[in-house]
């Protein structure tokens, strides 16, 4: 089941020795690092992973999880649902308001209530504040650590070598236990806001128990014998079922039908998931030509154009619009295909209606403007720089966009504009220096104390100093 945090290993420090043969000098630096290495691991945030965007399951995962957000005391608007690759079954909240989710658990999930059952669990991380008083597991974890170096480490003096790698490694084993105990106890409560969120919402929890007993199998696959409870981060699955059981069927809401409509449109976008991200001839395999359902067309467009088989993929996707002509996510797919398989101006006319479609979604309306740019006529550009400007302005942490409303600048002569909108891109993607330099020359040619001027000043100043925090770090 999902948990507030994930933490990636990293290798300690390697120690040298003088005397490699005679000394056991070696084998305590080892434990003392790996001891170290292990501690310093519970306070390390998540590594950068591969977020995928996507407009339907953004709104998808946004309309899944408001009432629960709302249920947990949150705002809607303050609350980011994202989607990671990643195949594995798991979620996590890293700080802030915002739940990841794994591709793979969409993927492994059987309903959208299930996944609301995820997401109530992540929300309860959130709303209790776990990520901020994380240090509070971590600190005695620490403590107990530290006075086990320090006892280990005068056992050795006294020429004790064995005594005191023994205390270290005891030591290393109790402040691990100690804080995997914290955790637990933070999973349990995060659990219990989770069922208190989808009753309050009314939503039946028979989706998130579900999901507890696809986890308990994988348990029983690997065997509860080979699962020592006290080093888990997490209660067992069984003993979670048994916990929530009585809380959640005694709600009004467990007897409540799931809602077709949000059932029906996540069938959509966990095919569109395999379609995209399993091998192709996989995904083919799952869903074979003879199955001539929604779900099937969309995830074999995908995999027909990423195998690259354009013919089968524009087939694919026609079938989509000849069932829904007016669905703009259909509009999107299709449009996808003709620009990627190099067809821009073809590309236009499904991608406006789906722009539209989607009341301006700024994800499809940036690929909207990229293929007018790339059909590299100059009548669309303005067209192309209007739609940009609206999708930057209701999604500025688009890298892409960002890109393509510098392209149009460019090809408009607007280097100024051009320089800030690769400004705006560079600072938001952690490159400080070309960020601070590109606002720098748009704030040169920008007429002073206008909205871009003043933006670009902005990026120059925040990047500059952060070019300057880490000059110090390096001296």
């Amino acid at each position: 089941m999902p948990g507030q945090a994930r933490h990636d290993e990293g290798g300690g420090r390697r120690s040298s020795s003088t005397h490699p043969r005679s000394s056991p000098a070696p084998r305590w630096h080892r434990l003392i690092a790996a001891a170290a290495t292990a501690i310093l691991l519970l306070a390390q945030p998540a590594h950068a992973q591969s977020i995928l965007r996507d407009a339907e399951t953004e709104a998808l995962l946004r309309d899944m999880s408001a009432p629960l957000v709302t249920a947990a005391g949150l705002r809607p608007r303050d609350v980011q649902i994202a989607l990671i690759n990643d195949d594995s079954i798991n979620a996590f909240v890293v700080g802030g308001q915002t739940v990841y989710v794994h591709s793979g658990l969409i993927q492994a999930a059987d309903t959208a209530n299930q996944v609301q059952g995820v997401i109530a669990h992540e929300l309860g991380h959130i709303a209790d504040g776990h990520v901020i008083t994380s240090s509070e597991g971590q600190r005695p974890a620490m403590g107990i650590y530290l006075l086990s170096m320090v006892l280990g480490l005068a056992a050795m003096a006294a020429g004790g070598g064995e005594a005191g790698a023994g205390i270290l490694s005891a030591g290393q084993q109790a402040a691990m236990g100690k804080y995997l105990a914290f955790s637990r106890v933070q999973e349990a409560t995060a659990d219990a806001s989770a069922v208190r969120y989808l009753n309050t919402a009314g939503i039946t929890g028979r989706g998130m128990l579900e999901f507890f007993k696809k986890l308990q199998q994988q348990e029983f696959r690997y065997g509860t014998k080979n699962i020592d409870p006290f080093m888990q981060s997490h209660p067992l699955s069984g003993t979670r079922i048994q916990t929530m059981t009585a809380d959640l069927q005694n709600s009004p809401a467990w007897r409540k039908p799931l809602d077709p409509a949000m059932e029906e449109r996540f069938k959509r976008i966990r095919a569109k998931l395999d379609g995209y991200l399993l091998p192709p001839a996989q995904a083919l395999q799952k869903y074979p030509d003879s199955d001539q359902t929604v779900y099937a067309h969309y995830a074999r467009a995908y995999a027909y154009h990423r195998a690259g088989y354009p013919d089968k993929a524009d087939a694919e996707a026609e079938a989509l619009v000849a069932k829904e002509p007016n669905d703009p996510y259909f509009q999107e797919i299709m449009g996808q295909i003709l620009l990627e398989a190099g067809k821009p101006k073809q590309a236009i006319e499904p991608l406006r209606r789906a722009t539209e479609g989607s009341r301006s979604d700024p994800l499809i309306a940036t690929t909207y403007g990229h293929a007018l740019i790339a059909t590299e006529d100059p009548k669309n550009y303005d067209e192309a720089k209007r739609i940009l400007k609206t999708a930057v302005g209701r999604d500025d942490e688009n890298p892409f966009a960002w890109f393509q409303l510098g392209t149009v600048y460019e090809l408009t002569g607007d280097e100024p504009r051009a320089a800030l909108a690769s400004a705006e891109r560079a600072s938001m993607m952690g490159d400080d220096r070309t960020a601070a330099d590109r606002a720098r020359y748009a704030m040169a040619g920008l007429p002073k104390n206008t909205p871009d001027w003043i933006r670009a000043q902005d990026i120059a100043m925040t990047s500059q100093d952060g070019l300057d925090k880490n000059r110090k770090k390096r001296r």
